[in-house]
């Protein structure tokens, strides 16, 4: 999602990069927007069930270092084709952009593919719509001042409907194995991921797509050192050309429309729409996620579905608390 973020923006939990809006009448309006962002919610609701399916034939290190080595290639051309050759330097911030590329990119996906083996994709998926509210509470981390009432309600709605989802309604099961152990790891992951959204606030010159580009080509640098020490020490192994060709199919999901797919449309609608409209979309990445396993005849729960809802109802509540002090204040 994109780089930059307020207090609530939806921007914290996946790559993004950012298109500058299409001029004429039709690209305008709303409809398009809420149709780019339906796009780019089911994409990545998409890819939590279609990497556990990887995960079965490659690790997460091998996945990680193919999905980031293919989407920097693809984001550097962009990049270079939008705005220019020289928007590919660093400008003397190789190190910042190296430190929160490893910490989002390498930290969001090696934690939470690896937390995924372990756990549900309705389980992940339900994870990642915390993103936007985790934003709001670094954020005030940040600030050293609570947040909002309307935040810390919606915070504690989200956190109830977490732990309806991640302990089917029995709190014993978060200390007694299960999933617990890759649930937490998706949720360290999408911590990452909202630690390096926050650290784009070092590069105020650079757009969205600057930040994503340059700190995608450094932070790879670090998923490379970081897959590398795990292969040698025997904690991951690297794929063979059979499982590679097993998960080509899922392979080209993940990139093309999991990473750059998703990214481009998301970045659109939020264009078209507006950061405060723009998060509501975020609840349609469970439940597509939900919609596709249950094609799948995996059993959702009624546990599942109702701490979803609570996280989605959050999400709502905020978002309409943000717009009404907007309104007030203007």
């Amino acid at each position: 999602m994109p780089a930059h973020v307020s207090s609530l923006k939806p921007t914290a939990a996946l790559p993004t990069a950012t298109l500058p809006a299409q001029p004429g009448p039709l690209a305008s309006t709303r409809m398009v927007g809420a149709l780019c962002m339906l796009v780019a919610a089911a994409a990545w609701g998409g890819m939590f069930p279609v990497a556990k399916s990887a995960l079965v034939h490659i690790d997460a290190y091998a996945m990680t270092v193919i999905r980031y080595g293919i989407t920097a290639v693809l984001m550097a051309l962009l990049l270079w084709q939008l705005e220019g050759r020289a928007a590919l330097r660093t400008d003397g911030k190789l190190l910042p952009a190296f430190i929160f590329g490893s910490i989002g990119f390498a930290g969001f996906s090696l934690l939470a593919f690896n937390g995924l083996r372990h756990t549900t994709p309705t389980h992940a998926a339900v994870l990642a719509a915390l993103m936007p509210l985790l934003t709001a509470l670094c954020n005030a981390v940040l600030a050293r001042s609570l947040p909002p009432m309307a935040t810390r309600i919606s915070i504690g709605l989200a956190l109830a409907g977490v732990l309806l989802v991640v302990s089917h309604g029995d709190l014993h099961s978060l200390v007694s194995g299960g999933s617990a152990w890759g649930d937490l790891l998706v949720f360290l992951g999408g911590l990452s991921w909202v630690v390096y959204t926050l650290g784009a606030r070092r590069f105020p010159s650079w757009s969205p797509l600057r930040y994503t580009t340059v700190t995608v080509l450094a932070g790879f640098v670090g998923i490379l050192l970081v897959s590398i020490a795990a292969w040698l020490l025997d904690a991951a192994h690297v794929p063979s050309r059979e499982n590679l060709a097993a998960i080509t199919p899922e392979l080209v999901y993940i990139v093309l429309i999991g990473s750059l797919a998703a990214v481009l449309s998301w970045n659109a609608g939020i264009a078209r729409l507006g950061p405060v409209d723009g998060v509501l979309f975020i609840n349609f990445v469970p439940v597509t996620t939900f919609a596709i396993q249950a094609s799948r005849g995996v059993p959702i729960t009624g546990w599942e579905v109702a701490g979803g809802v609570l996280v989605a109802a959050a999400l709502l509540f905020n978002t309409a608390m943000q717009k009404r002090s907007a309104r007030r204040a203007g």
